[in-house]
């Protein structure tokens, strides 16, 4: 008896849930009559169910019902005291272009509260679910007001930010970081649909001058954060520093989130602040460790930056920070930035190689070791010592198989291979690495391998592969003006053949390293002109646009190139950059 009364009850809630599945869907389909069949039906079945009533009041409504409605809602009323059905009869007399009644009943949905602020989440729901924004408001506020216990800001924002009320919404998300420090990161989720990256945004400034009101009435650490937060998104981070170091200075806690702050302006390439944040964190953090990655980080922006005359001088803060941390266990990325900077800055490779060589003598975990060979192998792919590059690649492989690392030296068995003209076997590779669980390998591994099953068929012999293949040596090896020659054979004994758009991409590329915009600017015009169905438009499109933005200080033009791709290549990798330039460039607000 007991298993057949389970069986009845789990049979009911299922076509009581198949119903219900039922009558949403004919509501959603506009079937409006059979919808209110349907729900009342179950309304039968389940009289308190407030959805249930709300839908067939809903749905009478989208039948202009409205009497049927009145009555229906004045019987619910009798038995069920619910302060938000006073919403709902409201609404019907608004429905029914009877403003002055309508407003009787808000006004006594509000009034309610009184006597039962905890039905503010309904009776608000109601009025929002109605667009009724401003007594919604009225709703939260006057409940916030009747228990001081009760906080409705972030509530209250979300409609103050629908209704366009930018101050009072940018004082109730405020208000509400500064009770619940946790809720922060969403918080800033929510600002930013309204803030852009453009300083004089109306926007902006108001929120600014929120924060900077609120600063001087109660100092907190918590403007300051927000106010470098603002800072950042409107790539000024030297305002952004000053913020940091007056967070630093009252609470002595940490330097990270200095550190974070140079590294987002080092990847935004402001590389003089990110510099002198570098140098604040050497000048100020107690700890080794620290001064020591922030050296490590300073000496690479350096070098990133750095012109022939600055060489001897980095070499020698290389060997200076070597001789300070001569057995520190955090240096390997300091051992192998400093081989790297020989090898393929001064032109050091044998020292590199002999530098490396030592360096693996040290007890090293086998990731170290291999990240060591990585480099090594790099290092001998620069003097074309392509076979013994292949060994240390392969050990990496043979070490630490379908790891990360392991993936990215097959990647480079390949890239040498290709280098050396033996296309087969580097094609062979890549293919293997076509599902790399690194998706930049897996990328990087698709472009070599199109490259060269797009161009070996064109000639037997891939005369013109093999030039671009060794012009994408001298590339490696920093050979620029070298490698633009060679290119240049190529766009000129070439000219029928499918390399040649790759031939123009690449040589742009090089111009743009070389500072020379003018002529990549004719070589990217050149893609988009003569092989718009080619796999490299977007890529001009975007390359192109950037310079127009960046260097050439054509922004009109830049939006219109980042416009061809957001509406003609949504599958394109620079398909979310570009829609966020397009916006900036246009002044909307940046997600």
């Amino acid at each position: 008896m007991r298993t057949f009364l389970i069986l009845f009850l789990l049979l009911s809630a299922s076509l009581v849930a198949q119903e219900d599945i039922l009558a949403k869907e004919y509501y959603k389909n506009g079937e409006y009559e059979k919808a209110l069949i349907a729900y009342k039906k179950l309304y039968d079945k389940s009289p308190s169910n407030i959805n249930y009533i709300n839908q067939i009041v809903s749905t009478q409504q989208q039948l202009e019902q409205y009497d049927e409605t009145h009555a229906f809602l004045e019987s619910i009323m009798k038995r069920v005291h619910y302060p938000a059905f006073l919403v709902e009869m409201g609404y019907n007399y608004q429905l029914k272009k009877d403003q002055t009644t309508a407003e009787s009943y808000y006004q006594k949905a509000l009034l309610a509260l009184d006597k039962q602020p905890t039905q503010v989440f309904a009776i608000a729901r109601a009025f929002q679910t109605h667009s009724l924004l401003d007594q919604a408001a009225q709703a939260y506020e006057k409940a916030m007001a009747l228990n001081s216990n009760f906080n409705f800001s972030i509530q209250l924002a979300q409609i103050y930010g629908e209704q366009g009320l930018l101050d009072k919404m940018f004082t109730s998300y405020i208000n509400y970081a500064e009770n619940n420090p946790s809720a922060i990161s969403d918080i800033k989720r929510a600002i930013n649909d309204f803030i852009s990256e453009d300083a004089s945004n109306e926007n902006n400034i108001l929120f600014k001058k929120i924060l900077l009101k609120k600063m001087q009435q109660d100092p907190k650490t918590l403007w300051n954060a927000l106010l470098s937060w603002l800072f950042i998104q409107q790539k000024e981070y030297n305002k952004a520093f000053i913020q940091e170091k007056a967070i630093y200075n009252r609470e002595q806690k940490s330097l990270y989130r200095i550190f974070e702050l140079a590294q987002i302006a080092a990847n935004d390439e402001d590389s003089d602040i990110a510099k002198d944040i570098y140098q604040y964190i050497i000048d100020t953090s107690t700890s080794k460790d620290t001064k020591l990655d922030a050296h490590f980080n300073l000496l690479e922006l350096e070098v990133k930056n750095s012109k022939k005359g600055d060489y001897d001088r980095i070499k020698s803060d290389y060997q200076t920070l070597l001789s300070e941390y001569p057995n520190n266990d955090r240096t390997l990325d300091l051992q192998i930035s400093y081989a790297n900077f020989l090898a393929f800055y001064l032109n050091e490779t044998s020292e590199a190689v002999s530098f490396l060589e030592d360096v693996l003598k040290a007890p090293l975990s086998k990731l170290e070791q291999a990240q060591v060979k990585l480099k090594l192998g790099d290092v001998l792919v620069l003097q074309e010592k392509f076979n013994k590059a292949l060994i240390y690649y392969s050990q990496i492989q043979r070490n630490l198989k379908n790891s990360t690392i392991s993936q990215e030296a097959r990647f480079k068995v390949a890239k040498a291979s290709y280098y050396k003209g033996d296309f087969k076997w580097a094609e062979s590779q890549l293919k293997i690495l076509k599902s790399s669980t690194s998706q930049l390998t897996a990328n990087d591994a698709l472009d070599l391998k199109l490259l060269i099953s797009d161009n070996k068929y064109e000639d037997s012999l891939h005369t013109a592969l093999k030039l671009y293949a060794k012009a994408d040596l001298l590339a490696f090896q920093n050979r620029n003006d070298e490698a633009i020659t060679l290119l240049n054979k190529i766009l000129e004994e070439h000219k029928t053949e499918p390399i040649v758009a790759q031939a123009l991409y690449k040589q742009a590329q090089l111009f743009e390293i070389e500072e020379q915009y003018d002529k990549a600017r004719h070589n990217y015009e050149a893609i988009i002109t003569n092989y718009r169905d080619g796999l490299l438009i977007d890529d001009a499109y975007f390359h192109l646009a950037k310079i127009y933005e960046n260097k050439l200080n054509q922004p009109e033009k830049a939006k219109a190139l980042y416009e061809k791709i957001i509406f003609n290549h949504a599958d394109s990798i620079f398909f979310v950059e570009s829609r966020k330039r397009f916006r900036a460039l246009r002044g909307d607000a940046i997600n």
